[in-house]
């Protein structure tokens, strides 16, 4: 039998493919579509004995990006991480035969637990807010010092020049959609301010933080972890869409942005500023509590990685206003979204200014 699935599953094709290759799978199953994973449809199939398990598939039709939606890149690394100790759901299989369900898929266990939307998490004791946010730190460390030839990851992306890489993409990605001219008004999106400098910050290689090579989640933050039903610890790390061999500070940074975003105004983010939750530890703690772990202390280049955070969050909502410009997104979240490239634009300039000035009074060293 079937559930809701919003996208169509062939699913005698599918229990077919599951009786040939997953035989740990009972059958008959039941299929529903998850209302999240909205990048690769993700369902949740339920065998006849209860036991529950998760599919993610590319998505229908011509896929505009040839980089997004590889599900065979999520399978790979998941599977990978299995016997380590870094907390991810168990792979079942990779299915890259189209003719099953229509795209590539993989199957993984079913994680039972909580995944928390509001970082702040409202809902546990300080206590276990303590616990929580410290062991999703840990769990980060745990996925920085793996060495991607020990699990067979070495090429799954280049050991070195992550952010070289970056800034390229970024500069080609921000000069288009500067150039996108609105159907209605006739203006242009406009480049970020002091564009320029910003760029030529972040080209200088001498500057750049130190290559590690490492694998990096992509898009690491608390909700995309699953935490125990009642403990207060990560059980598993989901969403690898966007994972590769790169540099360890983008993770962090991506996990501390509530933080950096508290001390400024007009983000709504007090509630991470020192004192205003009881039992959120600070960004100072959670970097130390890294550290620890990870073997390696980023301090030194948190303030160059901040920066450049804020740099791709701006062309982020950039890319935004593009889309709004040629009404390709053109709901009222999308215009707010929009616009708030200027205020991240500026944020994204003071950080390189502060940046630039610790560059320079460690050259006086």
């Amino acid at each position: 039998m079937a559930g809701a699935v919003r996208q169509p599953i062939d699913l005698q094709s599918l229990e077919r493919y599951i009786s040939q290759n997953v035989p740990e799978i009972k059958l008959p199953i039941d299929i529903k579509q998850f209302g999240f994973g909205q990048s690769n449809p993700t369902y949740q199939l339920t065998a006849i004995n209860g036991v529950k398990y998760v599919m993610r598939k590319k998505p229908p039709g011509r896929l505009v990006s040839k980089t997004a939606h590889q599900v065979d890149r999520e399978y790979r690394i998941i599977h990978a991480l299995e016997n380590t100790d870094v907390p991810v759901p168990r792979a079942l299989c990779l299915c890259e035969d189209t003719s099953v369900v229509g795209t590539a898929f993989y199957i993984m266990e079913f994680l039972d637990g909580r995944i928390i939307e509001d970082p702040t998490m409202p809902d546990v004791t300080p206590a276990e807010r303590t616990e929580m946010w410290h062991d999703a730190i840990r769990t980060l460390a745990k996925l920085h010092r793996i060495n991607p030839t020990d699990v067979g990851l070495e090429t799954y992306g280049k050991p070195s020049g992550f952010y070289d890489r970056q800034v390229k993409t970024f500069t080609t990605i921000e000069k288009a959609q500067a150039e996108t001219v609105d159907i209605e008004s006739k203006e242009s999106v406009g480049r970020m301010p002091h564009i320029e400098d910003i760029l030529s910050f972040f080209r200088d290689k001498k500057l750049q933080p130190k290559d590690r090579g490492n694998p990096i989640h992509g898009d690491y933050k608390i909700d995309n972890l699953v935490f125990h039903k009642t403990e207060p610890r990560v059980i598993g790390i989901l969403d690898w869409e966007m994972s590769t061999i790169g540099h360890p500070l983008s993770d962090l940074v991506n996990l501390l942005t509530p933080y950096k975003l508290s001390v400024e105004e007009g983000w709504g983010l007090k509630s991470f500023r020192k004192g205003e939750t009881p039992g959120l530890p600070t960004d100072t703690e959670l970097v130390k509590w890294y550290a620890e772990v990870a073997g390696w202390d980023p301090t030194p280049e948190l303030t160059w990685g901040i920066a450049f955070g804020f740099f791709r969050a701006t062309c982020i909502f950039q890319g935004i206003a593009a889309r709004y410009a040629v009404r390709q997104a053109s709901s009222a979240q999308a215009k707010a979204n929009a616009e708030q490239r200027h205020p991240m634009g500026k944020l994204a300039w003071k950080h390189v200014q502060k940046a630039r000035g610790q560059a320079g009074e460690r050259a006086k060293l």
